[in-house]
């Protein structure tokens, strides 16, 4: 039987949902600050959570229970972002990587057990200019997106100031371009699709199909430019879903929140909104995306209104029938992760 897991993560906690004829929920990680999330594809059962001022977790049971890793290297609590490897390293795991604020980026090997820190990522001659404007003393890993061509690449997106990346698995690193992104919040690629990256940023989409050595910029249709979630089709490089706003503070405070999900395929260059099974845009919270990795056209949306789902590619969507929790729809979400077995 297949059996789908999703993870949210909100302001306090990691919303568990697992389908087994319907969805059984539970909540773990209570009091911590969720950021980001990532399944290992070897283990389905197995995932990372990056919390904010209580460092790295891992689960080995579905998000049952979490132990903390990482303590003794990973200098900083504030783990932003973590990602795991779409292509198989050795016999048993795949690359875990971990970003922190300050910026920092960490590597294992061995499935968490021991990390080594990437000391070249923070020698790069844009690390002068990076800044999060929130907290400009400061920056941080926003996004990590291991490369599903090619074990040794490796993107990085700093909040914000540069989108970089290694060639060698994290040792030494190549600065952004002039006409990169700046901001990435959301950073893609496909196994389908060599060469080619996807970013969603606060400055924009932009698009890459040399790894980054130039950037387009189509934004045809995208009447809202601040954009964060950022999911491509398992199945069709060409169908892109993205999450945008007007700004930041529309993104994530809900007394201000307008956001607003639009669609692009193979059929055109141009952006198109949608809206079929989505929570109307005033008062919503930007919308978290994440494709189902085994299943074609399969898309997931959430934000602080519930959890959506998609099997047509994202032309339309419905409510997951479960009983969202009341304090969610009074806080933005930080983190959505979905698995298959």
């Amino acid at each position: 039987m297949i059996m789908t897991t999703v993870m949210v993560g909100n302001q306090n906690s990691v919303l568990v949902l697992e389908s087994s004829n319907g969805y059984k929920i539970h909540e773990s990680l209570k009091g911590t600050q969720p950021q980001r999330i990532a399944f290992d594809p070897r283990n389905s059962d197995r995932a990372y959570c990056g919390t904010f001022g209580d460092g790295l977790w891992k689960t080995d049971d579905g998000g049952q229970t979490w132990n903390i890793i990482g303590k003794e290297i990973i200098s900083s609590p504030h783990v932003m972002s973590v990602a795991v490897s779409h292509l198989a390293y050795g016999n048993k795991f795949n690359k875990v990587y971990a970003g922190t604020e300050p910026s920092a980026l960490y590597i294992s090997n061995d499935g968490g057990e021991s990390w080594e820190k990437m000391e070249a990522l923070n020698n790069l001659p844009s690390s002068t200019l990076w800044s999060f404007p929130p907290r400009p003393w400061t920056h941080h890993v926003r996004s990590i997106e291991p490369d599903a061509n090619n074990v040794d690449y490796v993107f990085v997106a700093i909040e914000a100031g540069a989108l970089v990346q290694s060639h060698d698995g994290g040792k030494t690193w190549i600065d952004r371009v002039e006409q990169g992104p700046y901001d990435t919040h959301t950073l893609a690629t496909h196994p389908k699709a060599p060469k080619r990256l996807y970013s969603s940023a606060g400055d924009g989409y932009f698009e890459s199909f040399d790894y980054g050595d130039s950037w387009s910029r189509p934004m045809e249709g995208l009447r809202h430019q601040y954009l964060n979630g950022l999911a491509v089709d398992p199945g069709d490089p060409h169908i892109v879903i993205v999450s945008a706003s007007v700004g930041p503070r529309n993104a994530c405070s809900i007394g201000d929140a307008e956001s607003y999900v639009y669609r692009k395929d193979e059929n055109g260059k141009k952006w198109n909104a949608i809206s079929n099974g989505l929570p109307e845009p005033s008062g919503t919270t930007i919308t978290l995306l994440a494709a189902n990795p085994k299943a074609k056209g399969e898309f997931y949306a959430a934000n602080n209104r519930g959890l959506f789902f998609s099997v047509d590619s994202g032309i339309s969507w419905r409510a997951l029938d479960i009983v969202w929790p009341k304090e969610y729809y009074l806080q933005p979400l930080w983190a959505l992760a979905v698995s298959e077995k």
